[in-house]
């Protein structure tokens, strides 16, 4: 016992001096190892010292070498939106495709007989651009291999960064450019969100690029605006670090700033398609259109239709006839001949003047009334020439007042702001003959006065128009609302005065019950509407061609509501080949349906001021679609859905009225799977299916009653789908 009390108390007094032995090796290998890294990290300052101060300027000359400077770097190009907001024109990147024959890792031999080689690769391509069979292909991409071309197009079109994507995991392709040879250059496509509308106005973009680089614009908004739209170049080196090199930006680019358009989407798309089909029944050349607001002067609706072969109209892409059209007007031009006569006191609406059989002989030549073959208007007021469009009453009224003294008439056409300058960019000024003119005779005057030997574009006559609507106030027809940089307004357009008032109050109501009246009573019968009261002046001439006259121009320009107004509105159709030439059965039908929709589509009705019906919907009719935008919308409208809540990201949605819910079920789809549309939005439709790897087609409006490919079989990728939607 007393041995092992020994033993025991060796071992304890023997401990201490291994643990401190171990330690001491463990304090002196940190010592050690802390030495070191001290002595490296004082060499490596020691070195990048020596690199940075004392041979700083033999490796800066070494890196020159290697760096490619001042290369320009392209800014974006402003974006266009409609006045609430809506994208209108932005910049879409795409894509040319070229093979390098003589790239470093080619290899003809792998490109030639490797398992994924030119056989696949040729196989693909075909089945996605489609432009060639895949023997087609493999022989091309041959002729390019054999002619060693370093450009050579893979595709003659331009491709999407999504499917430049795709393409880049074809074989072959995948292995890199060093290998493959592929590579991609990228352009900047003006991309229009809404298709042809509004497409004159806010115009085109040059393809080819000037010195420098930059787009420029050709022609509407993207001219008017290039210098703010364009924005200004970025700079930035190129280094080469090892094999790869890297970019380095030393200035960045100022993207350019973004145009607000006054254009109303929804209004554009009303007018364009009210002139179309007007011009398509009627077999007409061209057409114009112009909405305006009256107390802004904001265009709200701009076109300009051309028949380009039978039966089908676009938008023209050539002139802006709405801006530019010097023509001679016809009969809309009366209403100023008489509110001069009114301001002159040449005449009062009650006076009498004779049009007798329809015929009047002046000067040798005939002034003659559209209703002559009818036995004329005879005996008839000033007010009645304007409501019955009669050349003979408006001439006779003016010859009354200004034969001995035509400078007067002139000078009151001036005074009323018929040959006002508008400032609006591109548009033709009007061209008012005076006596000082080589051209003007003892017939100028009278044929004047109901809109010949005068040229009047479209859009100076509605200014006119608009200012009879607008309390005697002539304003600038605007086509912007504001310049924004980064989102943020930068310039904004106020309501520009042109004449403050073009005659006074007395003659301003006289003139505006006369409008009224030319619908209700008069030649503008047809252009009535049990919707909207609507004032305006019929207009039809001839077309001056080569000394003579042949086809006509007829128009229909006024305002709407008569009594509180809120729109102006110029038609102008040319040369109609079907049916009597007729401003008010014509164009007068056009401006009727605009007004007819635009009104619609602007009233308000309160439902809850309106009794309950026995035969109404409790539930309203519901499509299928996002889970969240659905949910947020029926919690928005106090409706109730079982169940309550949705995981899924797409629902379908079933009334159950006898209930007052709306149940949901999940209708999102399984990975690779055809999701099931029916019963959705195009937007939401279309979103799925893209989601899903297949490319749609769309047709019809309202929501989707069918789909070409069946809900849950397997997806093949670029395979497409087609959907058809209705009301």
């Amino acid at each position: 016992m007393k041995e092992e009390e020994e033993r025991k108390t060796v071992t304890e007094e023997e401990e201490p001096e291994e643990i401190t032995s171990e330690k001491k090796q463990i304090v002196w290998r940190y010592f050690m190892v802390t030495v070191l890294l001290g002595i490296v990290i004082v060499a490596v300052s020691l070195f990048i010292f020596k690199i940075a101060f004392r041979e700083k300027e033999k490796w800066m000359v070494v890196a020159e070498r290697h760096k490619v400077p001042n290369q320009p770097v392209k800014p974006d190009r402003g974006n266009i939106f409609s006045s609430d907001g809506k994208l209108m024109v932005t910049n879409i990147p795409r894509y040319y495709m070229y093979m390098d024959f003589q790239a470093d890792g080619f290899v003809k031999d792998t490109f030639l007989h490797s398992r994924n080689g030119l056989d696949s690769l040729a196989i693909y391509l075909s089945k996605k651009l489609n432009n060639r069979t895949p023997k087609g292909y493999k022989d091309y991409l041959i002729r390019g291999m054999k002619s060693k071309n370093r450009e050579y197009p893979v595709y003659e079109g331009r491709v999407s960064y999504a499917d430049l994507k795709e393409i880049k995991r074809f074989p072959f392709i995948r292995r890199g450019r060093n290998v493959s040879g592929f590579y991609e250059k990228e352009i900047v496509q003006r991309q229009r969100f809404y298709g042809s509308l509004a497409s004159r106005t806010i115009g085109d973009i040059y393809s080819e690029t000037e010195t420098g680089g930059l787009p420029r614009g050709k022609t509407g908004l993207e001219l008017q605006y290039d210098s703010l739209l364009r924005g200004e170049y970025g700079i930035k080196s190129t280094i080469r670090v090892g094999r790869s090199r890297t970019d380095v930006m030393e200035e960045e680019p100022v993207p350019g700033l973004d145009v607000v358009t006054t254009i109303d989407l929804q209004i554009q798309d009303f007018t364009e398609k009210a002139l179309i089909d007007k011009l398509r029944s009627i077999d007409a050349e061209t057409g114009v259109a112009i909405v305006m607001e009256v107390r802004t002067g904001e265009v709200k609706a701009i076109s300009n239709i051309e028949r380009i072969r039978p039966g089908v109209y676009v938008e023209t892409n050539t002139r802006n006839y709405a801006l530019t059209d010097q023509l001679e007007p016809g009969s809309t031009f009366k209403t100023a001949s008489i509110m001069v006569a009114l301001e002159d006191g040449v005449c009062t609406p009650d006076d009498v003047v004779d049009a007798g059989n329809g015929i009047y002989r002046y000067e040798n030549r005939n002034i003659v009334d559209h209703n002559a073959d009818r036995g004329g208007y005879h005996q008839i007021t000033v007010a009645q020439a304007i409501w019955y469009s009669s050349n003979i009453g408006v001439a006779r009224t003016i010859l009354k007042g200004y034969r001995s003294n035509p400078k007067k008439f002139t000078d009151g056409l001036s005074r009323i702001g018929m040959d006002a300058d508008l400032h609006v960019y591109g548009a033709g000024r009007p061209r008012i003959r005076t006596q000082s003119d080589p051209r003007w005779s003892k017939l100028t005057l009278p044929w004047m006065s109901f809109g010949y030997e005068v040229q009047v574009p479209p859009i100076q006559m509605l200014a006119f128009y608009n200012a009879i609507a607008n309390d005697g106030k002539m304003i600038r027809p605007v086509f912007t609302k504001e310049i924004r940089r980064n989102g943020k307004t930068a310039e904004r357009f106020s309501t520009e005065v042109i004449r403050s008032s073009i005659c006074s109050r007395e003659t301003l109501d006289i003139v505006r019950e006369m409008l009224v009246n030319v619908v209700e009573k008069g030649t503008g019968s047809s252009v009535r509407s049990d919707a909207v009261a609507i004032a305006g002046k019929t207009g039809t001439a001839q077309i001056a061609t080569g000394g003579g006259y042949s086809s006509h121009q007829v128009s229909f320009c006024g305002y709407f509501p008569a009594d509180n107004p809120r729109y102006s509105c110029i038609v102008v159709i040319r040369r109609p080949r079907i049916g009597y030439p007729s401003g008010g059965t014509m164009s007068g039908g056009v401006f009727r349906t605009i007004a007819e929709k635009i009104y619609s589509g602007q009233t308000r009705i309160d439902v809850r001021s309106m009794d309950a019906d026995s035969t109404r919907v409790i539930l309203p009719e519901v499509k299928n679609g996002d889970a969240k935008a659905l949910a947020s919308l029926l919690k928005e409208l106090d409706i109730r859905t079982e169940p309550r809540r949705m995981e899924s990201a797409y629902v379908a949605a079933e009334r159950r009225p006898a209930d007052n819910v709306v149940a949901l079920r999940e209708v999102s789809p399984a990975g690779g799977l055809v999701p099931g549309v029916a019963g959705m939005g195009a937007r939401d439709a279309i979103y799925l299916l893209e989601k899903s790897g297949l490319r749609v087609s769309i047709s019809g409006r309202g929501r989707v009653v069918s789909q070409s490919l069946t809900p849950g079989q397997r997806v093949t990728r670029g395979q497409t789908v087609s959907i058809t939607l209705r009301n």
